[in-house]
């Protein structure tokens, strides 16, 4: 297994509320784990819901040993989402926070994951491109429901508004999913600073390309940029077959 992660700042933002963990190695029941969360909230509190969120889950599930995979991240994801609530509610510098969060592992050449927001997983297989994840957003909602058209004015004008976020609210539903893997699969999970940047297209042709995973992920990233990088970026890019 291989991987290339990284947040960058972008141009337009002032800091950096995107935030990351990524592991090969065994982590508590996961033999890999690959985390991404994108803060939202005022100047300070973005940056630490999703800080909060991803180091006090690695935490939680390098210590848990006896439940499933699944089953650690449902309840872990679900504490984190009461603590981020509680420390939002008795907090007034940190009242509405959140964060998205979209994880990841392989076992057994299954990939496993799980999102709450707008961070994406995607999968790259034969020169074509899958969304793994669906969006919690109001746009998502309105076109599942046949009232919006992807792609219209509309469309764009509410695209950032999500509808699930961990710290929100008291209760939390976490969306899992799972694809067998085969020879030569890539993956990868984002948040939206690289996937609203970036079209399908470009990254079918970064991704095809005869490069390395790091030079993959990097032009994704300086793509991100050069459209615009109107929102931090995050990248976790794995090549799941990958040798060093």
């Amino acid at each position: 297994m291989q991987f290339f992660a990284k947040t960058d700042q972008g141009k337009m933002r002032k800091m950096n509320q995107d935030f990351l963990f990524a592991t090969k190695e065994g982590l508590g029941v996961f033999p890999n784990l690959f985390l991404l969360a994108d803060g939202m909230g005022g100047h300070k509190a973005g940056d630490y819901a999703s800080r909060y969120l991803v180091e006090s889950l690695v935490s939680y599930l390098g210590e848990m040993k006896e439940e499933s995979p699944i089953r650690c991240l449902d309840l872990g994801i679900n504490r984190m989402n009461r603590e981020l609530f509680c420390l939002s509610q008795n907090n007034g510098n940190l009242r509405g926070m959140g964060s998205t969060l979209v994880t990841a592992y392989v076992e057994d050449r299954v990939l496993f994951v799980s999102n709450v927001g707008d961070s994406r997983a995607y999968l790259f297989r034969k020169s074509r491109l899958k969304q793994l994840t669906r969006d919690h957003s109001y746009v998502e909602e309105m076109i599942e429901r046949g009232k919006m058209i992807r792609g219209s004015r509309e469309y764009l004008s509410y695209k950032n508004y999500i509808t699930r976020a961990v710290g929100v609210e008291e209760q939390l539903a976490v969306d899992y999913f799972e694809e067998e893997l085969e020879d030569g699969d890539l993956f990868f999970l984002c948040s939206d600073g690289l996937s609203n940047m970036v079209d399908y297209e470009s990254m079918v042709q970064v991704l095809k390309d005869d490069a390395s995973l790091e030079e993959k992920g990097q032009a994704l990233i300086d793509l991100a940029n050069i459209n615009g990088g109107k929102d931090n970026i995050a990248l976790i890019l794995v090549d799941p077959f990958g040798k060093e």
